[in-house]
């Protein structure tokens, strides 16, 4: 192999890269400018200024686009959800799990934009709607392993199903983070957050006011 090759791939890697992002730069300008429905991936490659041919490289069409892009920006809420939870008491679990729902929907209301495209095309999408079914299992399997902890340290009731506690509760956070993306929350983030921790953590680890 000559001293060139290297180089030649390295090259060759760097223009694929660069390619990509212009694309995904590209998706995201005409999505939030034209919604999911109404864009179009011959907009997408016209903004990119890339071929036909390599676009469709990359990408087979504009469902794919979103789906990387929402998993750039539901990267930020599993950062959230996959913090180490190890507390001491009762009273501990419950304020970590006040912050971790103030969080969440503090990071739905700075991504508003671009979850609004995300809801639009999980309603007409199978390839979006799948991934933002992947998406919340991963949730929901981080929430179980939190319960199993509290549970098995002697925090929370032994009584009930893990998995189906973590499905309930995360619902309800996926409910209220549509709301805040819609503008349609009648209360303020910290008073949801607050209500929907409370219900949860006196459910699960009979928290006594």
């Amino acid at each position: 192999m000559s001293s060139s090759q290297p180089e030649k791939i390295d090259k060759r890697h760097l223009r694929t890269v660069r390619t990509r992002e212009k694309l995904l730069s590209a998706a995201r300008d005409v999505f939030l400018e034209q919604g999911f429905q109404t864009a179009t991936i011959s907009q997408v490659i016209k903004q990119a200024g890339v071929g036909y041919g390599t676009a469709y490289v990359h990408f087979e069409g504009k469902d794919e686009l979103l789906v990387v892009l929402m998993e750039d920006v539901m990267s930020r809420f599993h950062a959230i959800a996959e913090r180490t939870f190890e507390p001491a008491t009762p009273m501990e679990a419950k304020e970590r799990i006040v912050t971790q729902a103030t969080d969440f929907l503090r990071l739905a209301e700075e991504e508003r934009a671009m979850l609004r495209i995300v809801e639009q095309a999980i309603g007409v999408s199978y390839i979006v709607r799948a991934k933002w079914k992947a998406i919340r299992e991963r949730f929901i399997d981080r929430i179980s392993q939190d319960i199993q902890y509290a549970q098995e340290t002697g925090l929370a009731r032994q009584d009930v199903d893990p998995k189906l506690v973590a499905r309930g509760w995360f619902f309800a956070n996926e409910m209220y983070l549509f709301e805040v993306v819609r503008e349609e929350a009648t209360a303020t983030i910290e008073e949801i957050a607050h209500v929907l921790a409370t219900i949860y953590t006196q459910g699960l680890y009979r928290i006594e006011d």
